[in-house]
């Protein structure tokens, strides 16, 4: 039976390792002087009346040349106060709003790089919350590498019990195979909450972006930069942005789900294979526990296959928590590897359902 652990267990063991060690090359990225370069700043946002104000009012205390950004708010078709509070903003100046012509995230971010006056692209969402140096950091950061794409770091607003602490560390995680797999080389994600990139690089890439697909823009545009660009991941507390957890436990399941449905379109090979290792090593956990509770047997062959898995994993939460400060999250660590295959295979069973394409 021990031979069922290997078989399922050590190509994730394999893939997750080698992300670890692209972890270990992380270099913290110090601004020490100013980019003049123009930066346009997008944020897409459909009914976001409660939190536009707040990260609208980080954009306004920038320590960067108010000459040198400009902020470009898309609304996608608010049916709340969305657009009049981005156009009546008065402490960004250099402040435009502009409303989607199509329909979701992916127009949205189209038609603002359509109207972007910089070659330089930020996006962010409305739910985010960024630091006074957030735009100069990334700025400088895209003068010191010739990179098309960086991705920047997001962390997530903490929470009290275990489902919020369960949800940090899921956020942590998908954070530690996103900087490690790209310091790899073999970038698998990103996220769009904070991500710079040329806008050349998006124009070149638009036609890959799948646009009969709703969700993806940060994802596919990273597939598609990566086979012949260059793609930089940006280590700084300066660069980094703050986003929401959702709500509730279903709106939190949606999102996961809607982020996994684009899966299936997925062309770039080690995302594949890293995504189907994911999977194979979850649902063979999933099922040995289930099995144990009908012949005790099966304990040992769940334990072990815990124990392997747990051991990449911990390296690189353990990696994360520290270069984040949160270290006291670890204690969760085992008690979500339980957890955690059950909800994989739920967010999965979810994306399943979900529709691949529009309409």
């Amino acid at each position: 039976m021990v031979w069922l652990v290997l078989i399922f267990t050590v190509p994730y063991c394999i893939i997750l390792m080698a992300i670890y060690r692209g972890l270990k090359r992380i270099v913290y990225f110090e601004p020490r002087q100013q980019s003049d370069r123009f930066v346009s700043v997008l944020i897409p946002c459909r009914n976001e009346q409660k939190n536009l104000p707040y990260i609208l009012g980080d954009l306004a205390l920038q320590h960067y040349p108010e000459n040198l950004y400009e902020v470009i708010v898309i609304d996608d078709n608010s049916d709340d106060s969305t657009y009049d509070i981005a156009a009546s903003f008065e402490p960004v100046r250099n402040l435009r709003v502009i409303k989607n012509s199509g329909l979701g995230k992916k127009d949205a971010i189209s038609a603002g790089i359509c109207a972007a006056c910089g070659d330089l692209i930020l996006t962010t969402d409305a739910d985010c919350r960024v630091g006074s140096r957030w735009i100069g950091t990334v700025a400088l950061f895209s003068h010191s590498t010739e990179a098309n794409l960086i991705v920047c770091p997001v962390t997530i607003m903490p929470a009290r019990g275990f489902w919020g602490r369960f949800c940090e560390l899921e956020f942590m995680s998908l954070q530690g195979v996103t900087a490690g797999s790209v310091l790899l080389g073999s970038g698998i994600m990103c996220n769009g909450a904070n991500l710079a990139f040329d806008k050349q690089a998006w124009l070149d890439s638009r036609y890959s972006l799948h646009p009969e697909i709703a969700s993806g823009d940060d994802v596919f545009l990273l597939h598609s930069i990566k086979k012949g660009g260059q793609v930089a991941w940006l280590e700084s507390q300066e660069a980094m942005a703050t986003t929401r957890r959702e709500p509730s436990v279903r709106e939190f399941m949606r999102q996961r789900s809607r982020w996994l449905s684009k899966a299936r379109t997925y062309d770039d090979v080690f995302t594949v294979i890293a995504g189907v290792a994911t999977f194979a090593t979850v649902l063979f956990q999933a099922v040995t526990f289930i099995a144990a509770c009908f012949n005790h047997t099966f304990m040992y062959i769940y334990i072990l296959a815990v124990v392997l898995k747990s051991v990449p994993d911990g390296l690189i939460l353990r990696n994360v928590t520290q270069r984040y400060g949160r270290q006291p999250l670890m204690r969760w660590f085992l008690p979500s590897q339980v957890v955690y295959p059950f909800y994989v295979i739920a967010v999965a069973a979810k994306a399943f359902m979900l529709p691949g394409k529009r309409g």
